[in-house]
Formats: structure tokens, C-alpha cells, sequence
């Protein structure tokens, strides 16, 4: 993946969502542009684990008042195993890469 396309080569899970690709794609830019702000300030290693827990709660929150999930372990699982993919993806980029 080339350093400027920002993720626009890989293949993030959007089944079922009502954004198309691009609009995903400048959606998720825009928490990443909110990171990146608050990098000046705070840590990375802080900053990382709050927009997880963050993700997190916001996750369970679609979860019990949007999606209504009867089966929360099934949701965890289904939830876990989207974000391995997406985090491997990106590991993988070598645009991720220390002085790329």
C-alpha cells in the first residue's frame, strides 16, 4: 500500500453498513486526525488504550441499544475477530513502518 492512498487499498469490514467505502474511510480518518491531535499532549501508549476502551463502550452501547444483542459472548467474539483483522491489516502496511 502506498503511503498516501491512507488505508484506501485494504479491505475494511463494512458488510451491512449504509456508508460506502470512501465515506467509511473519511469517517475513520477523522477519529485518526482526532489521535493524532491529542498526541501532542498525551502519550501514545495512554492514548491507544483510552480510544480502545472508548471503541469499546461505544461497541457495547450498538450492541445493547441499537442491535439489541441477545448473545453478548457471540457479539465479543464477532467483535475480536474484526478488530484482529483490521489490526493485522495494518500491522502489515509498510507505510506502518518507522521512517515510511
Amino acid at each position: 500500500m502506498s503511503k498516501s492512498s491512507g488505508g484506501r487499498d485494504r479491505h475494511p469490514v463494512v458488510e451491512n453498513a449504509t456508508l460506502d467505502i470512501n465515506g467509511f474511510l473519511k469517517l475513520a480518518e477523522s477519529f485518526i486526525d482526532v489521535a493524532n491531535k491529542a498526541n501532542k499532549r498525551v502519550n501514545a501508549t495512554d492514548l491507544h488504550k483510552a480510544f480502545l476502551w472508548a471503541a469499546a463502550r461505544y461497541n457495547a452501547h450498538v450492541a445493547r441499544v441499537v442491535l439489541e444483542v441477545e448473545d453478548d459472548e457471540a457479539f465479543i467474539a464477532e467483535m475480536t475477530k474484526t478488530y484482529q483483522n483490521m489490526l493485522r491489516q495494518h500491522l502489515a502496511d509498510p507505510a506502518m513502518k518507522p521512517g515510511a
